[in-house]
């Protein structure tokens, strides 16, 4: 079974940068997508961005330019580099694992807790 946990949130003024990771324990299939989703309050979860076993990413129309997902397969971690941060950013941010790469989120079977991100303007 796939486990997934999040870290590296928190509170930053707009301008600013964090790094998300999420480690990853029992992903046995080499071939496969891990994502980032987040979602704010009321609203739908929304796709950031995914990337695949052989490295090919893509981003939301919203975040690309800003943010960058990556993974350390040797450390089973996946990141989310996340530049000059907009209070539109603000949201819990979720990862998630599939057998493959989609922008819908009923693709994925495997979700972390989820880690806040508060961007203050």
């Amino acid at each position: 079974q796939v486990q997934l946990m999040e870290s590296g949130g928190g509170s930053v003024q707009a301008g600013g940068s964090l790094r998300l990771s999420c480690t990853a324990s029992g992903v046995t299939s080499s071939s496969y997508c891990m994502a980032w989703f987040r979602q704010t309050p009321g609203k739908e979860r929304e796709w950031v961005s995914y990337i695949r076993s052989g490295g090919s990413t893509n981003y939301a129309a919203a975040v690309k330019g800003r943010f960058t997902i990556s993974n350390d397969n040797a450390k089973n971690t996946l990141y989310l580099q996340m530049n000059s941060l907009k209070s539109e950013d603000t949201a819990m941010y979720y990862c998630a694992a599939g057998s493959y790469c989609s922008v819908v989120r009923y693709t994925y079977n495997d979700w972390g807790q989820g880690t806040q991100v508060t961007v203050s303007s």
